[in-house]
C-alpha cells in the first residue's frame, strides 16, 4: 500500500532532529533524548580484561611474565568498527562495565572485564567485554588453563613459564569488536633470558606474540571524534616480562587506552599499569623475576564507557503533508551541511636561505595537494607557520633555519606539510665550514664551506605520497646550491653562479584559473626554492617559481636580500659576496606557508573561516575557496 513518504511503495522513511546532541556516560544510567530525537550514532565500549600475575622463580632460575587484558569490545557507528546508525527516542538506558580484576595469587589468571550495553526502541546492543590476560607458571610444572588468555570482546594474552614450550592458548576476540591475544612460547629454563608474557589485543589489532625476555605489546585501538574531540579508546594491555633481564614489560596498546607491562627485574619496577578508566583499555600483566618465589600482581583492566549522538535526518523522498506532519511533531531538521570532499591544497613554510658567502638556497615548504573527506558539519582547525630565518653574516655555522609545518586536522586525521629545509651556509677558511644544508618538504640546497663543495638536503622528508616536494642542489666551486621546490629540484651550484631554485607548483587546474583573490602575486603557483648565493665573481641563483627568492651575488656592495614572497612556501636565497666579514653578503628568509581549501556549492552557505584575516572567496558554479594565511579554523554548521 502506498506510505505517507509521498506515495512511494517501500520502506518508510525516518526522519531525526536531534540537533547533534552529544551525551558521554561513564557511569550506568539514562540518557534523555531531544524530543525530536529518533535516529542515532553510538560508541559503547566494554571493559577491558585484567591483565595476568607473573611467577617469580628464586635463585638459578627464572621467572614467567603474565598476558596482557584484552581491550573491552567496540560497539559502534563512527569507527572503522562501524555497525551502522540505529533507532533510538525518549528514554536510552546505558550500562557501563567495569575493568576486570588483576591476576593474583594462585589463580594468576586476569578477570574479564564486564560487558557495556545501549538500549534503543526496546533493543539491546552489547560490547562484549575484555577478556583476561593468562598468568606465567612455575618452573617445571605442567601447562594450565591459567597460563591461558581468556577470550572476550578482544582476547587476553598468553602468560608463560619455562616449560612446557608450547600448548598455551590465547583468548579469541569477538568479530567486529576485537582481535586476539598473542601467544607466549617456553622453553628455557636456566641462563640470562627468561619467558614473556603477551600482548592482550585491540579494538583494530591482535596481540604480539613474544619469546624473549621483554612483554608483547597490546593491540592498538581505535580513535573517533564522536565526543567532540579525537580520543582514543580499547587498546590491549602490555605482557609482563620474564626472567632475571631488567627490560620493561610490553609496551601497552598506546595511545588507545591499554597498560604497560611489568618489568622482571627485582623487585619488579616498574610494575603494570592499569588500563585508563573510561577506555576499555586492558591491564597490564605481571613481570616474573629470579631471587623470590611467588606471583606478582597484574593490573585491572579500564572501565567502559557509552557515547551518544543524536542525529539531524531526513533521507528520502517526502510529501508536502508528511514534511508538515514531521514538522509538528519536532522530528523535521533544521538544514546542514552534509558530508563533502574538498579539494585541499597544505604548503609549509620555505626554509632560510644559508649566510655568510655562497651559501645555499632554502628549500620550499613541503606542498600537498588532496582530496580530503569532511564529515559535514563540525570545526576543523588549520595550522600556518612562518618561513625559516635567514643565515646570518658570520662564521661559523651559519646556515638558514628551517620553515615551520603547516596542518590540517580533520577529525583524527592530522594532514601536515613539513617546512623546507634551512640552505647550508658557506665557510670563509679551510677548517670553519658553514652549517650543513637541511632536509625538509623540500631540502635546502648546499653550499661552499671550507673551499669544498657540500652536499643539498633532501626532500620530501618525512616521505609522504604523492611526493610533497624534492631536494635541493649540491653546493659548486664557490657558489651555493638552489633549494628544493615543489616540483623542481634545485641546480647545482657553481662555477660562476649560484644554483637556480626548484620550480613551484601550479595549482590552478585544481583552484581554478588565475587572477584571483586568494592565490596573490604569484597566480597560483606556490613552493619555489630559494637561489644559491655566489662567492667569488657572477650572479646568484634565481628563485624558483612560486616564491622562492633570488641568491645574492659577488661583491661586496650588494643591498640586504629580499625575503621569499609571503604565504607562498618559497625558499629564501643564499648569500654572497667574498673577502672579510665586512664584505659578505646577506641571506633572506623563507616565505611563510598558505592552507586553500575548496569547498563544493552544496557545503559552501555553511562554511566561515576565522580569524577575520583568513577569508572565503566564491568561485564558479557555486563553490568557495577558503584561504588561511595564519592559524585558524574552518567551521561549517
Amino acid at each position: 500500500m502506498a506510505r505517507t513518504n509521498g506515495g512511494i511503495i517501500g520502506k518508510t522513511n525516518k526522519t531525526s532532529f536531534g540537533k547533534c546532541t552529544v551525551t558521554t556516560k561513564t557511569s550506568s544510567g539514562c540518557i534523555t533524548a531531544q524530543s525530536g530525537t529518533r535516529v542515532i550514532d553510538y560508541l559503547v565500549i566494554a571493559g577491558g580484561g585484567g591483565g595476568g600475575a607473573g611467577q617469580n622463580c628464586g635463585p638459578g632460575c627464572n621467572g614467567a611474565g603474565g598476558g596482557g587484558g584484552g581491550a573491552g569490545g567496540v560497539f559502534a557507528s563512527v569507527t572503522p568498527l562501524a555497525q551502522g546508525t540505529i533507532n533510538a527516542q525518549g528514554t536510552i538506558p546505558v550500562t557501563v562495565g567495569g575493568g576486570g580484576a588483576a591476576g593474583t595469587g594462585p589463580s594468576r589468571q586476569g578477570s574479564s572485564g564486564t560487558a557495556s550495553t545501549l538500549v534503543g526502541c526496546g533493543t539491546t546492543y552489547t560490547a562484549v567485554a575484555g577478556g583476561g590476560g593468562g598468568g606465567g607458571g612455575q618452573t617445571g610444572g605442567p601447562a594450565t588453563p591459567a597460563q591461558n588468555g581468556l577470550p572476550g570482546g578482544s582476547g587476553g594474552g598468553t602468560g608463560s613459564q619455562p616449560f612446557p614450550a608450547s600448548g598455551y592458548t590465547a583468548g579469541s576476540g569477538t568479530a567486529g569488536q576485537g582481535n586476539d591475544g598473542g601467544v607466549s612460547s617456553g622453553g628455557c629454563s636456566s641462563g640470562p633470558f627468561g619467558l614473556s608474557g603477551s600482548g592482550g589485543g585491540g579494538a583494530s589489532a591482535a596481540g604480539s606474540n613474544k619469546t624473549g625476555s621483554t612483554g608483547g605489546g597490546g593491540g592498538a585501538g581505535v580513535s573517533t571524534d564522536i565526543s567532540g574531540s579525537c580520543t582514543s579508546y580499547a587498546g590491549g594491555g602490555g605482557g609482563g616480562s620474564g626472567g632475571n633481564k631488567s627490560s620493561g614489560g610490553g609496551n601497552d596498546g598506546s595511545p588507545f587506552g591499554g597498560g604497560v607491562g611489568g618489568s622482571a627485574s627485582p623487585p619488579t619496577s616498574p610494575a603494570p599499569g592499569a588500563g585508563t578508566a573510561n577506555t576499555g583499555g586492558g591491564g597490564g600483566g605481571a613481570g616474573g623475576g629470579t631471587g623470590s618465589s611467588g606471583p606478582n600482581n597484574g593490573s585491572a583492566g579500564g572501565s567502559g564507557i557509552v557515547v551518544v549522538k543524536e542525529l539531524n535526518k531526513a533521507s528520502g523522498m517526502w510529501s508536502m503533508k508528511s514534511q508538515f506532519s514531521n514538522k509538528q511533531q519536532g522530528t523535521w531538521p533544521f538544514l546542514t551541511a552534509n558530508p563533502f570532499t574538498a579539494s585541499t591544497l597544505i604548503v609549509a613554510g620555505g626554509g632560510g636561505g644559508g649566510g655568510w658567502a655562497g651559501g645555499g638556497g632554502g628549500g620550499a615548504g613541503g606542498l600537498r595537494n588532496l582530496s580530503i573527506p569532511i564529515a559535514g558539519s563540525g570545526s576543523y582547525p588549520v595550522t600556518v607557520r612562518g618561513g625559516g630565518a635567514k643565515g646570518p653574516r658570520g662564521i661559523g655555522v651559519p646556515g638558514g633555519t628551517p620553515g615551520v609545518d603547516s596542518i590540517f586536522v580533520v577529525g583524527c586525521t592530522t594532514y601536515t606539510s613539513t617546512g623546507g629545509g634551512g640552505g647550508g651556509g658557506g665557510g670563509s677558511t679551510p677548517g670553519s665550514p658553514g652549517g650543513g644544508a637541511q632536509p625538509g618538504g623540500s631540502g635546502g640546497g648546499g653550499t661552499y664551506a671550507a673551499g669544498n663543495p657540500t652536499s643539498a638536503g633532501t626532500g620530501n622528508s618525512p616521505p609522504t605520497s604523492p611526493s610533497q616536494g624534492n631536494s635541493g642542489g649540491n653546493g659548486g666551486p664557490a657558489a651555493g646550491g638552489g633549494g628544493g621546490g615543489a616540483t623542481g629540484t634545485g641546480s647545482a651550484g657553481g662555477p660562476g653562479s649560484g644554483g637556480n631554485g626548484g620550480s613551484g607548483t601550479n595549482v590552478t587546474p585544481t583552484f581554478g584559473s588565475a587572477p584571483q583573490p586568494f592565490y596573490g602575486p604569484t597566480s597560483g603557483v606556490y613552493a619555489g626554492g630559494g637561489g644559491g648565493g655566489n662567492h667569488i665573481s657572477g650572479p646568484g641563483g634565481s628563485g624558483g617559481s612560486g616564491g622562492g627568492a633570488a641568491g645574492g651575488n659577488e661583491g661586496g656592495s650588494e643591498p640586504q636580500m629580499i625575503d621569499a614572497i609571503i604565504n607562498t612556501g618559497g625558499g629564501g636565497g643564499g648569500a654572497g659576496g667574498s673577502g672579510p666579514i665586512g664584505f659578505a653578503g646577506w641571506a633572506s628568509a623563507g616565505g611563510s606557508g598558505v592552507v586553500l581549501i575548496k569547498i563544493p556549492s552544496a557545503a559552501a552557505p555553511f562554511a566561515q573561516v576565522s580569524p577575520g584575516t583568513n577569508t572565503i572567496t566564491a568561485v564558479p558554479c557555486g563553490a568557495s575557496v577558503a584561504r588561511f594565511t595564519i592559524s585558524g579554523t574552518l567551521t561549517v554548521s
